[in-house]
């Protein structure tokens, strides 16, 4: 029993929950568009009366949801917020030791960034042995369309996909501000931000075109957009299923990089590949 005098869960009872889950999560409900009770029964060969509580029980917890019109399950909005919360954190550790090699070869501050809808969120930060003095970004969310970072990590996007997701984020300012509310008690500013003269994209199409560049050169550039003398370089980190799960960035002063802002971009690319083999990636060979 447990403290509440209410029957304790057992493992063999977690293994069946864990067991719809998977079943939600395979190839027949994405076909589907879920399932439902009477065919998770047949598949658990458990009772249907046992089933339709267990997916009850799991829908009030938000793993689950339940289609109104032809009653469904599929996973829910739960399952994949845990999922992604899980996916940053393993990034960001996995990712420390490679970024300190990046930072030292480099002497510049290194990032880790990943999407976060219409924005780019960095989760992680390496500094570099060169004095910085620009904005510190870790914890800092901004709009993906106006960064390297961001542009990225949609590059491998179709261009129905790039639309919609344009249509809703498109207007999104540089800066959208701090994950932490503490950090804009501390005194965080919004940058000062250059003239969109300044910027390689500027609507749907420049960005269409700046996508097929990162992808033929395998790295993004910054020069100023974001910031007044700061440039930078931006590749994408891919899983085991080649899917594009992070983006490496270094930034440094412009006065320190000059002409070298595509040399320091290919290396980045190649940093990049080295961080995707460590997390099982086969599809992206390093640049060298």
């Amino acid at each position: 029993m447990s403290i509440d005098g209410s029957p304790r869960r057992n493992s063999s009872g977690l293994a069946r929950d864990v067991e719809i889950l998977e079943l939600l999560g395979g190839p027949e409900a994405d076909r589907n568009g879920g399932l439902g009770v009477m065919r998770i029964a047949q598949l658990t060969g458990r009772d249907k009366a046992v089933i339709s509580r267990t997916l009850a029980t799991l829908s009030d917890a938000g793993l689950l949801h339940r289609d109104p019109e032809n009653l469904n399950y599929r996973l829910g909005s739960r399952v994949f917020a845990l999922a992604a919360r899980t996916l940053e954190t393993t990034l960001a550790a996995e990712s420390r030791s490679h970024l300190r090699a990046i930072a030292r070869a480099t002497r510049e501050t290194t990032h880790l960034c990943v999407l976060r809808g219409g924005n780019v969120l960095t989760v992680q930060s390496e500094l570099g042995a060169h004095e910085m003095r620009t904005t510190g970004w870790e914890g800092v969310i901004t709009a993906a369309w106006r960064t390297p970072s961001g542009r990225v990590l949609i590059s491998d996007w179709d261009r129905t996909a790039l639309a919609a997701w344009y249509a809703e984020h498109g207007h999104d300012g540089p800066v959208v501000g701090p994950v932490d509310p503490s950090m804009a008690a501390s005194g965080f500013q919004v940058l000062d931000a250059p003239p969109l003269d300044k910027s390689v994209v500027r609507d749907f199409e420049s960005l269409l075109v700046e996508l097929h560049r990162i992808r033929e050169r395998g790295y993004a550039t910054l020069d100023e957009e974001l910031e007044r003398g700061v440039v930078g370089a931006s590749a994408p980190v891919f899983d085991f299923t080649g899917r594009i799960v992070a983006a490496v960035n270094v930034s440094a002063p412009k006065v320190r990089i000059g002409g070298q802002l595509d040399k320091l971009g290919e290396y980045v690319a190649h940093a990049a590949g080295e961080l995707s083999r460590h997390l099982g990636s086969k599809l992206h060979p390093a640049r060298s």
